[in-house]
């Protein structure tokens, strides 16, 4: 990991290999922005013009690099787009928390290699120097484990991650202001985590692989763990998701991830699908839609990582995590479609469709959630294809049977910078979902599958609980190119989510 210090130090004198500065788009044209006011001082005040001549505008993203002024010991600026310069007349006339994030991640990024860096972006507080450190620490994020030693590796094909960035214009006596950066470690730090987690091949991250990761980190970080094998899954009569794991040589796993605080009075349960590779059983899936299939678990990811991070912040809230893991394989002892399940919770499902397997494993981890009375439950799993059809590969959706509950997950979201959608789940919808032979199918309606979804799930959530489900299919595997702090790969949505759903509780803001 790339290791964060505030600095009161001036750019000019900073030994390092680049200076970072913001530059927004005004009305006519780039405008350099406050932190990089002793570059532009150095340029004789006409940076802005310069970094014009050279393309630049100041949009989102866009990154230029130039010769470092004479008498700064870095050799190079790096000017990074912030977007629309914030308007003067707005109460709210700094940069916000995403823009800073992003620009950090892009820069962080393009100096892959480098020893050190001084990020001189705007900071009018300690939540300015959260977000950039966060920017910095996701952007900075790479995954070489499997490309022989990471030494050889990035001599040929890459570079090391850079290692240290000094925050210019920080505070670092300041309490808030070092409370704001140990945050932004913790956070990215465990959303990294569960990034290498979705990344890892399928062949070593299976079922067990998986468990014995969440076991590993309750001993460091002093959580309680409990593993569910496939003898204990029999005997509760776990039948969801040893019907989806039974195809697979690989056996199926429950954990369960407990961080209490010991003033803590309110409890909340994440419960995450954890599919390390889904095939689609019998009801196999087509040529191109496999090889990206180990993501399958990243729901399982973001609820461990979330539940680790609200143990290294030590927030005051009780945190559960379920982590409801599976292999979906076709073989001779996989579920067939027109089998009927009974799930840990006694209802019967006809499986009318065995590529509709996270909802199964939900369903029993949600029931086995709701058994603890929590004060609220929140799922997250990469569910339907549906739901990237709606919303797109950036965003998420936020379904809930509570609307209230619904709004605070949806605004939590945008707040951490996770671009989210509520969503309805419409009574008629469940009709679809009748079966002649079962309490319930897993199948419904075509059109609206991913709500479908949602309502299959609020069938196994316990009487009285508020409960909402994130389908971050679409945000959870990036197949393109990196932008902003995103990588290509697993990108660890939905944890910044659970993280803020955790502060709000510990702080009394949340029912």
């Amino acid at each position: 990991m790339t290791a964060l210090t505030l600095s009161t130090s001036a750019a000019p004198g900073l030994r390092a290999d680049a200076i970072v500065i913001g530059v927004a788009k005004g009305t006519k044209g780039p405008v350099v922005a406050p932190g990089a006011e002793a570059v532009d001082k150095a340029y004789d005040g006409k940076l802005a013009g310069v970094l014009e001549t050279l393309g630049a505008s100041g949009a989102e993203g866009e990154l230029t690099k130039l010769p470092a002024p004479a008498g700064f010991k870095a050799p190079i600026v790096v000017a990074v787009g912030l977007g629309a310069e914030p308007d003067a007349k707005s109460e709210d006339e700094g940069y916000d928390a995403e823009a800073l994030r992003k620009a950090a991640g892009v820069a962080a990024r393009a100096l892959a290699g480098s020893k050190k860096a001084a990020f001189a972006l705007p900071i009018d507080g300690p939540g300015a120097v959260g977000a950039i450190g966060e920017g910095v620490l996701l952007g900075a994020y790479s995954f070489d484990v499997y490309k022989d030693s990471a030494k050889d590796a990035r001599a040929k094909n890459g570079k090391a991650p850079l290692a240290e960035a000094a925050l210019l214009g920080g505070k670092p006596r300041d309490a808030a202001y070092k409370g704001a950066l140990a945050r932004a470690v913790a956070v990215a730090e465990e959303l990294n985590r569960s990034r290498d987690l979705i990344n890892m091949p399928p062949n070593d991250l299976d079922p067990a692989a998986f468990a014995a990761e969440a076991q590993a980190a309750a001993k460091e970080h002093g959580l309680k763990v409990q593993v569910l094998d496939e003898k204990a899954l029999t005997k509760g009569g776990y039948g969801g998701i040893l019907g989806v794991g039974g195809g697979s040589a690989a056996a199926p796993r429950l954990v369960k991830l407990s961080y209490t605080h010991p003033k803590a009075d309110k409890h909340l349960a994440f419960v995450g699908k954890g599919i390390t590779y889904d095939s689609g059983g019998i009801s196999l899936k087509p040529a191109g839609h496999n090889e990206t299939m180990k993501c399958d678990m990243s729901g399982a990811a973001a609820v461990f990582a979330a539940v680790v991070a609200a143990a290294r912040l030590g927030l005051e809230v009780n945190v559960t995590g379920w982590l409801a893991l599976a292999e979906n394989m076709p073989s001779g002892s996989a579920t067939r479609p027109g089998d009927v399940l009974r799930m840990f919770s006694g209802k019967t499902v006809e499986v009318l469709n065995t590529d509709a397997e996270g909802r199964l494993v939900l369903a029993d981890a949600l029931w086995a959630a709701s058994q603890e009375k929590p004060d609220a439950i929140v799922d997250v799993a990469t569910l339907t294809g549906a739901m990237m059809l709606a919303l797109g590969s950036r965003t998420f959706g936020v379904m809930a049977n509570d609307d209230a509950f619904r709004s605070t997950v949806h605004e939590a979201a945008e707040e951490v910078g996770e671009p989210a959608w509520p969503m309805p789940l419409p009574e008629h919808l469940r009709k679809g979902m009748e079966s002649q032979v079962a309490d319930i199918a897993n199948m419904g309606e075509r059109m609206g599958g991913g709500l479908v979804a949602g309502l299959f799930l609020r069938e196994f959530v316990g009487e009285g609980i508020t409960w909402a489900h994130l389908d971050i299919a679409g945000p959870a595997f990036n197949e393109g190119g990196p932008f902003g702090y995103t990588p290509k790969g697993g990108t660890g949505s939905a944890v910044r989510t659970l993280v803020r759903l955790a502060e709000l509780t510990a702080a009394g803001e949340l029912g």
